[in-house]
């Protein structure tokens, strides 16, 4: 007899699974990222260390857009409960973005893990680049506060994870 987590595995689609893997590989960047700047501001504040790459994402919805002085220069973000949920919802509505047009393009490549985890990573790489050198610098230039070599491994991670949402998704097995 088959369990309901199992029955759910199986019937799930593949759209379905590519934004769920979606969603999960947003909290590896998002948390990698909110450890990195929590850890880098231990000695001034932990707390606001941690939450400031959401805040900062929010800045744009919260009248930061295309300001770079939306927070203070040298200070971090005040902790904010609104600021911090708006961030991680854009943040997380962006990831299922970039996973359905990760999982589109990688209908073109091999069906197997190696070359779908390589190209996820290349994917997140190109997603950095976008985003730290045309998108923030317009939109959102407080978010260029976060560490840049943070920033690019947490982008590569997503990008793994989102290679193998795919492999999920695609149900490759081995």
């Amino acid at each position: 007899m088959a369990t309901a987590t199992q029955k759910i595995a199986t019937t799930q689609s593949p759209l379905a699974r590519v934004v769920i893997g979606s969603l999960i590989a947003s909290l590896v960047l998002g948390m990698w990222t909110m450890m990195v700047e929590g850890i880098l501001h231990i000695g001034e504040n932990f707390v606001a260390g941690l939450f400031s790459p959401v805040e900062y994402i929010a800045a744009t919805v919260l009248g930061g857009l295309g300001n770079p002085n939306f927070y203070p220069a040298g200070q971090l973000p005040p902790v904010d409960a609104l600021a911090i949920i708006l961030g991680l919802m854009g943040h997380m509505m962006n990831a299922v973005i970039f996973g359905l047009v990760f999982y589109a393009i990688a209908t073109r490549l091999p069906n197997d893990r190696r070359s779908l985890i390589i190209a996820g990573v290349v994917y997140g790489v190109a997603i950095f680049i976008g985003m730290w050198f045309i998108a923030l610098p317009i939109l959102d230039p407080v978010m260029l506060r976060v560490n840049l070599i943070a920033f690019l491994l947490g982008h590569m991670m997503f990008g793994a994870a989102l290679g193998l949402t795919t492999v999920w998704a695609r149900g490759i097995q081995g």
